[in-house]
């Protein structure tokens, strides 16, 4: 995520997750909607009923497929880079209320369904077009997300050096910095190896990239 945090303290909260979802404060049952509704007709077997088809996942990141490329495009970045980040921040759901409720507990936390956390969002608006907009309003504004997403890896782009020694691709190490921050993609570039979650990351990333394509099409 965005500033250099870890996704791993995530995961210690799926039974929260699970709960707040439960009181419905979330997206709904994900099982539910993903399961066929048989229909219940007494008509003749010749009739066919009609079939309610399973709702999308309001935390697939392909219903922003537009944004990310227009803003990937404003900022000079890679759209197939950009919706892969999003697929890899997807591990949490992205819900305003569990986010605000979240960050309660826990000041540090990130927003939006970019996970940008605030000193990295704050740095990234100056002199961009979303300049007066704030980072709370990221759970509620994808677009702004993804927006701000889009030039803060336009920003690592910059710092990336000149001469690299490392086995990375630009896509692999924007996104290392994306994941770590600025000074490890850095170290990254010049052939310092990643430690276990920072390949954790880019793994997920590579398993990802496909998806990302066929998102974009």
């Amino acid at each position: 995520m965005a500033g250099g945090r870890s996704i791993w303290p995530w995961l210690a909260v799926a039974g929260l997750v699970a709960a707040f979802l439960a009181v419905g404060h979330g997206h709904g049952d994900h099982d539910a909607d993903a399961r066929s509704t048989a229909p219940h007709s007494t008509a003749a077997p010749t009739t066919s009923a009609p079939t309610r088809s399973a709702t999308p996942d309001p935390n697939d990141p392909a219903q922003f497929a537009g944004p990310v490329v227009k803003y990937a495009r404003q900022a000079g970045v890679h759209a197939q880079l950009l919706m892969a980040i999003l697929y890899n921040e997807s591990y949490k759901p992205h819900d305003p209320a569990f986010e605000r409720a979240w960050q309660k507990s826990k000041p540090d936390a990130a927003f939006g369904i970019a996970n940008m956390h605030r000193a990295a969002f704050d740095d990234t608006k100056r002199g961009r077009p979303f300049a007066n907009r704030s980072w709370e309003e990221l759970p509620d504004h994808p677009d702004l997300a993804i927006q701000a997403a889009a030039w803060y890896l336009h920003d690592l782009q910059a710092q990336l050096p000149a001469h690299r020694t490392g086995a990375y691709t630009t896509d692999q190490l924007l996104a290392l910095g994306y994941n770590t921050g600025t000074g490890n993609m850095r170290l990254f570039a010049e052939g310092t190896s990643p430690g276990s979650q920072a390949r954790s990351y880019l793994d997920t990333l590579r398993g990802n990239w496909s998806k990302a394509a066929q998102a974009l099409k």
